[in-house]
């Protein structure tokens, strides 16, 4: 499946993977570029655990770094705007926005990413449900460096359109193929979601998803839209750990 020729696309099960689109938008991606460009990069090894970093080849903008900083802060706040992130991710902690870069011959090999990671410089600890990947170079920029996942769902290749972000669970099985050509911008991030369980995190989104398009069919107060409001709600209220 060829996620990157779709607007949005989800796949149900016990786990899920979806693309949000249009997380930034064009002005943003050419302000983001502009900013990495100049920036000073380090060897993307220096932040994994010893099993991702065996696998894996790419720079990596220093976490501390002010233009990581800055730009990891207009990352959290597009998606605090992003409705179908918040639907899906029902986000409780997020960790800073890592910004990678991946040139010819450069690639991450298969990995599953760290269950707990620790944010730098305070005694914040993220348990990583979700992992997402906000791309920010344009799909013909680069041949290869396609991010292969493998789940329950099967395994996807996911290539998108520059601020397109896939979210997908970190338990995963997951890899960026090597690039061939051209340079693959990315930022990553974990998330720690309210609702830990998958599957009781598919069926939320699924209710809010057909919430939101009975809503648009009968308005508001429908008595209808109201109920399954009230048993989402009710849901979230049952599962959610805040």
């Amino acid at each position: 499946m060829d996620l990157g020729r779709k607007g949005a696309a989800e796949i149900h099960g016990p786990a899920m993977l979806i693309c949000i689109p249009d997380v930034l938008n064009t002005d943003e991606i050419r302000e983001f570029r502009a900013v990495l460009a100049r920036a000073d990069w380090t060897d993307g090894r220096a932040t994994s655990g010893l099993q991702a970093a065996a696998a894996k080849n790419n720079l990596q903008l220093p976490e501390n770094a002010p233009d990581a900083k800055m730009l990891g802060e207009r990352v959290m706040d597009a998606l605090g705007r992003a409705p179908l992130f918040v639907s899906a991710a029902l986000p409780r902690k997020t960790y800073p926005p890592v910004f990678s870069r991946y040139q010819p011959g450069q690639s991450f090999g298969v990995h599953v990413d760290n269950a707990i990671r620790p944010v730098k410089g305070t005694s914040v600890r993220i348990r990583t449900d979700l992992a997402a990947t906000l791309f920010l170079g344009e799909p013909e920029a680069y041949d290869g460096g396609d991010l292969v996942i493998e789940d329950r769902f099967g395994a996807q290749a996911v290539k998108l359109p520059a601020g397109h972000m896939v979210l997908y669970p970190a338990s995963s099985l997951h890899r960026v193929e090597p690039v061939t050509r051209g340079e693959r911008l990315v930022s990553i991030l974990w998330i720690e979601s309210m609702v830990r369980d998958d599957g009781e995190r598919v069926l939320l989104f699924d209710l809010d998803q057909s919430i939101q398009a009975l809503t648009g069919e009968l308005g508001f107060e429908h008595p209808e839209v109201v109920r399954l409001t009230g048993l989402y709600h009710n849901l979230v209220r049952h599962w959610a750990d805040t």
